[in-house]
């Protein structure tokens, strides 16, 4: 086993920006611990990472939404002796329902996945990045946690949490070698969000900027983590709508409920 090898763990690692942050990890010569509930996709990643780049690329398939999970990802990483120097808490799942339309052990899962699981990865990955002297946590939120949208509130809920746990991880980090980043997106040009209406216009969001690549989007979020940044918000647009969303009136949004199909638009 080479010791000298730094991992870093990234969870939703199969597809989307899970796959571009490993991908960019490993070609800095990062081992990449990757974490995701599909095996077959995270194995035929973690063959094409190993015969490009000459990493290791270790494969756990794990349900992110058990309870267990994160003891699962340590006690692995604790008995292989692999040495984490960077978490990315990154997997994801999107709820378009109304919460009394959405089945329970969904609601449970989404809890489970953004915010359950990743803040117990924290809590015992940083005591150990000190250890080593230093680490960095990359942490998911979105423009959404500033708006309980109809629909996809869920998804907004559990992402308030992500940005307030990991304010209180930095403060708490502040003057240690680890350092807590939180990315703040809006449309990434992903799977999970392909509702037919972003689909519609996605030419012209990303040309003007209100979706980004995910290839874009991982190297900015790489980059202000590697800089100790503790937030990225990468578009101005997004700012814009961080600024306009808690205005919106909720006899506004009840409106839109009840004029338009908004299920068919996510």
């Amino acid at each position: 086993m080479n010791t000298d090898i730094k991992y870093a763990i990234i969870t939703g690692a199969a597809s989307g920006m899970g796959r571009c942050y490993a991908l960019q990890l490993a070609e800095m010569g990062y081992g990449v611990l990757l974490v995701d509930i599909n095996g077959e996709a995270a194995q035929e990643l973690s063959k094409q990472i190993s015969h490009k780049f000459g990493v290791p690329a270790p494969v756990m398939c794990i349900d992110l939404t058990l309870s267990d999970a994160a003891d699962q990802i340590a006690n692995q990483c604790e008995t292989m002796g692999w040495q984490v120097k960077i978490l990315i808490n990154n997997a994801g799942m999107l709820v378009t329902s109304a919460i009394e339309d959405t089945d329970p052990q969904r609601l449970q899962g989404i809890i489970a996945l953004h915010c359950t699981t990743p803040l117990l990865l924290c809590r015992h990955f940083i005591p150990l990045m000190k250890e080593l002297n230093g680490g960095f946590v990359l942490n998911i939120s979105s423009i959404t946690a500033w708006m309980d949208w109809p629909v996809i509130g869920m998804y907004g809920c559990t992402k308030r949490f992500v940005k307030g746990y990991s304010r209180e991880l930095r403060i708490e980090c502040k003057g240690s070698p680890v350092s807590i980043t939180t990315a703040i997106f809006a449309a990434v040009d992903t799977p999970l969000i392909r509702f037919p209406l972003l689909m519609r216009y996605r030419k012209l969001l990303l040309r003007f900027g209100f979706m980004i690549s995910p290839e874009k989007a991982t190297r900015l979020a790489l980059k202000a983590m590697f800089r100790r940044k503790s937030t990225l918000i990468p578009c101005l647009s997004d700012r814009l709508v961080i600024m306009l969303c808690p205005m919106i009136p909720n006899c506004l949004l009840s409106f839109l409920i009840r004029k338009i199909d908004l299920k068919s638009s996510f």
